[in-house]
């Protein structure tokens, strides 16, 4: 059928090259425009704002998670439908996945405006920041529907074999943020409001193009509400797959509330260190990320089609390209440090504590690489307790258990070991989770058996 020619399955490394590079450059760009935000704010040298900006990182990192349930959920499953030729069903998923995640936007925003000022002291916002912070907060809160609804279609497309067309939308609501940034921050006072009115209104154009691309491009996407009908199964392999990336962004969140809870008590400046450590440890993770997500669509392709040995073959080359590639990021980071923290502030206090922390942070890239690209196949072959595991791993319970008992035996320098450790361990479970989905399948099918 025409859907089963979507991918050149013949031709795997340049097909994945081919759906990879356009997410990998809008990663950039998102890279780009986070650290517009931060350079922006920054350049102010008001530590207090920096800080107060960084301490609601959680919150868009929680409207990303939502935005994924459907995005990648639906992406996923969309991608073993096309593998098996139905595009009927197709149409219902994504139909189903964009109103679904315009009523989700709504939802959410009430509540996240009406308990603005307990959620705000729960992301350890003081009486130095909490004025910048509820600026920020206020704006991007209000604007949680069209943040959510961002990363629906942007992912969809991308499963019928379109990334460039999803890049086009990314990258121009990104380039439109990193317009507005200056002059909403600067040149018209706005401060922390300004940063999050530009990155709305980014997203906002981000949603409009990729509606006129589905509307006049996709040959399978629909927003039909009358189409926007699922079965109980498809709905549960929606969630099932989307949870899990949404529990990622979730635990994230908790993660950077707990890292900003531990440094409260050593001052605000080392939360203002964090907040810009952590835009910069993008430089690595996002292209990372890039490479990973943008094979999901080929992934579950080859998944859905049955071509089990295409699909190992691909997994190996991946592993090795993107580990080498974490290895040289990392490397040019650490080495970097010094003057990456400087193009950001001049504060001489946090621009030492920000060195220390970013050599840390990037030093366990490589095993990073393996959690994120098993993380992707787990969800791409729509395999969900295992990849509910990898999302409660790297940046969740496992690195949670790391992090109290490092504090608690070394404090601050265990605050800092605790991310590398973490990428560690979860590279190890990564490959046994690996080797429990994937293994007695392989074992079978080199003895002559054929296993689905």
């Amino acid at each position: 059928m025409e859907e089963r020619r979507i991918f050149d399955t013949e031709r795997l490394i340049p097909t994945w090259f081919r759906m990879a590079l356009p997410v990998v450059v809008t990663m950039v760009i998102t890279l780009i425009y986070n650290l517009a935000d931060t350079y922006f704010i920054a350049r102010t040298n008001n530590a207090m704002l920096v800080a107060g900006v960084s301490l609601c990182a959680p919150l868009f990192t929680a409207l990303m998670a939502l935005g994924n349930i459907y995005g990648q959920g639906g992406n996923s499953l969309i991608s073993r439908l096309l593998g098996k030729g139905d595009s009927d069903s197709v149409r219902r998923v994504s139909s189903f996945c964009f109103w679904t995640a315009i009523l989700t936007g709504f939802a959410v925003a009430i509540p996240l405006l009406v308990f603005r000022r307990p959620l705000l002291g729960l992301l350890s916002a003081s009486e130095y920041t909490y004025a910048y912070a509820e600026s920020y907060y206020t704006v991007i809160a209000a604007g949680a529907p069209l943040v959510i609804l961002s990363f629906i279609h942007s992912n969809l497309i991308r499963s019928e074999g379109m990334p460039a067309l999803s890049m086009t939308a990314q990258v121009s609501g990104s380039l439109l943020n990193i317009i507005l940034d200056p002059i909403f921050i600067s040149v018209l006072g706005w401060g922390a409001r300004g940063a999050a009115l530009a990155t709305v209104m980014g997203y906002t154009l981000t949603d409009v193009l990729c509606l006129v691309f589905v509307l006049k491009k996709t040959r399978t996407m629909s927003v039909d509400i009358r189409k926007a009908r699922v079965n109980r199964g498809e709905v549960g392999q929606i969630f099932a797959v989307g949870i899990t990336a949404a529990i990622t962004n979730i635990a994230s969140s908790i993660c950077i509330i707990v890292l900003n809870q531990f440094l409260a008590t050593y001052g605000d400046e080392k939360i203002a260190a964090l907040g810009i450590v952590m835009k910069i440890a993008m430089i690595v993770q996002l292209i990372l990320v890039g490479f990973s997500f943008g094979g999901v669509p080929l992934f579950g392709f080859l998944y859905g089609a049955g071509e089990k040995g295409k699909l190992r073959s691909l997994l190996r080359f991946a592993t090795l390209f993107l580990c080498s590639l974490a290895l040289v990021e990392s490397l040019a980071v650490f080495l970097l440090a010094d003057p990456l923290m400087r193009a950001f502030i001049h504060d001489p206090g946090i621009i030492a504590d920000g060195i220390v922390m970013l050599r840390w942070q990037v030093s366990g890239m490589v095993f990073s690489a393996v959690v994120l690209l098993h993380t992707c196949l787990f969800q791409a072959s729509g395999k969900a307790p295992q990849a509910l595991a990898m999302s409660l791993s790297r940046q969740g319970i496992l690195f949670l258990v790391v992090f109290f008992a490092a504090t608690a035996l070394f404090r601050y320098q265990g605050f800092l070991a605790a991310q590398p450790l973490a990428d560690f361990l979860s590279s190890c479970l990564a490959l046994i989770l690996f080797r429990q989905a994937f293994g007695l399948q392989n074992q079978d099918e080199s003895r002559g058996y054929k296993t689905d």
